[in-house]
């Protein structure tokens, strides 16, 4: 599998408060971290299943933070401060999700290894039924 390579995208940049460089820097710091433990992991995978497993494992991560900084945006909202923080890094989590699934070949292992794991799930629910 191809080394990842990940970026903040420029709009999400652009919407952050001129005032405040340290978000955009953290953003920045951030995306190249988990772009180097990505791409260890995959030089570390004996397949590209394996490699898949661990990127699909950062998708859900991902996914999570993003509903975590969602539901951040109406409660900020609702205290009188701006949830413009909240909202850029909600939609740059949406944004790498998009990038990861947007490699060649990445994406048809991460629907495999979405689709295994929906599986598996499936079959321990059903175990806990007998």
């Amino acid at each position: 599998m191809d080394e990842l390579s990940l970026g903040v995208p420029q709009p999400v940049l652009e919407r952050l408060p001129e005032e405040d460089d340290s978000a955009a820097l953290d953003m920045q710091q951030a995306v190249a971290g988990w772009e180097k433990r990505l791409n260890e992991a995959i030089t570390a995978a004996d397949d590209d299943a394996a490699a898949a497993a661990a990127v699909l494992d950062a998708i859900d991560h991902f996914e999570q933070r993003l509903e975590t900084y969602d539901q951040f945006v109406p409660e900020l909202r609702a205290w009188g401060q701006s949830p413009i923080y909240a909202i850029a890094w909600r939609t740059l989590y949406a944004d790498l999700i998009a990038q990861l699934y947007d490699h060649d070949d990445l994406a048809d292992h991460l629907d495999r290894e979405r689709n295994a794991r929906l599986v598996e799930d499936g079959i321990r629910l059903s175990k806990m039924d007998d």
